[in-house]
């Protein structure tokens, strides 16, 4: 009997979910120095973010991150990259601050976590992209995430990436 079309799809994005994470893992760092946390969301993470993500919507009046929640309901695979609060010790001022004792007294980030940040991002993408599975990056996800404590305490930013492979992409055109 042939394999239905929704185990499949479910072994294929678990896969692509798991080579995303090896892919930002491995990604080029400033300095060679890995501030990342990647993670996938487990069922209960996901419920934890999506009603933080609702809640943020009422407290910081943005309707997108409520909108973002209902896209990501059905899906079973997201895909969390965080950077944690740690300076590079360049004192190179690209954070805003003179030196980087003066930024870790602050809730400011170092300009190359963010960097970094991106770049994992990126291969992340790629791998999703080069399985041709619907993906999105989404602020809304990764504010959730970090907010409602399902990453380490020291993560400051993340971004989260949703996965889907049905006839059409969810989110896109919603």
């Amino acid at each position: 009997m042939p394999e239905k079309y929704e185990n499949i799809k479910n072994a294929a994005l678990k896969d692509v979910a798991e080579f995303m994470c090896v892919a930002a893992r491995t990604a080029p760092k400033t300095r060679g120095q890995d501030n990342l946390t990647i993670t996938i969301l487990d069922r209960p993470d996901r419920q934890k973010v999506m009603a933080e993500m609702k809640k943020i919507a009422g407290r910081d009046s943005r309707p997108s991150c409520k909108r973002d929640a209902e896209n990501i309901k059905d899906t079973d695979y997201i895909v969390v990259i965080g950077s944690k609060k740690k300076s590079m010790g360049l004192n190179c001022g690209f954070c805003g601050y003179h030196s980087c004792s003066e930024l870790n007294e602050t809730k400011g980030v170092c300009a190359y976590n963010s960097m970094d940040l991106g770049i994992a991002l990126g291969s992340a993408a790629s791998v999703a992209a080069g399985f041709h599975v619907d993906n999105r990056l989404m602020y809304s996800i990764g504010k959730a995430a970090v907010e409602s404590g399902v990453l380490d305490e020291d993560v400051t930013q993340a971004i989260g990436i949703p996965l889907s492979a049905t006839g059409k992409n969810p989110f896109f055109d919603r």
